[in-house]
């Protein structure tokens, strides 16, 4: 039953990151054609809660998608089964998923280390 749980919740996250990475791919084109320098971009960005809950969503589906990926790739690959695999599994979610709120917290409301 897991397992049906993890290969839906990868789907769903899949579902969620494909409109957010096409708007990510469609404002990153923008800023460079644009020629617009990182205190540019970050003035934008400070204390923006759309763009905050842009990319912590963005955040959160790729540390779900990300870390069920890893998840099965070192169940196939290494044999890592039982609570070892649980354990790699949220361990890999709270590390991307901390990183990714770091840097989303710095890029809208911390000043984006200026």
């Amino acid at each position: 039953m897991l397992d049906i749980r993890l290969y839906i919740a990868q789907r769903v996250s899949a579902l969620v990151m494909v409109p957010l990475v096409f708007g990510h791919i469609a404002v990153m084109i923008y800023a460079v054609q644009g020629g617009l320098t990182v205190n540019e971009i970050l003035s934008r960005t400070q204390g923006s809660i759309s763009w905050f809950l842009f990319y912590s969503t963005f955040v959160a589906a790729v540390s779900v998608h990300g870390a069920i990926g890893l998840r099965v790739i070192f169940f196939e690959w290494f044999g890592l089964k039982n609570r070892p695999l649980t354990f790699f599994g949220w361990a890999v979610f709270f590390i991307l998923f901390g990183l990714g709120c770091n840097a989303v917290y710095t890029v809208t409301f911390a000043g984006g280390g200026q």
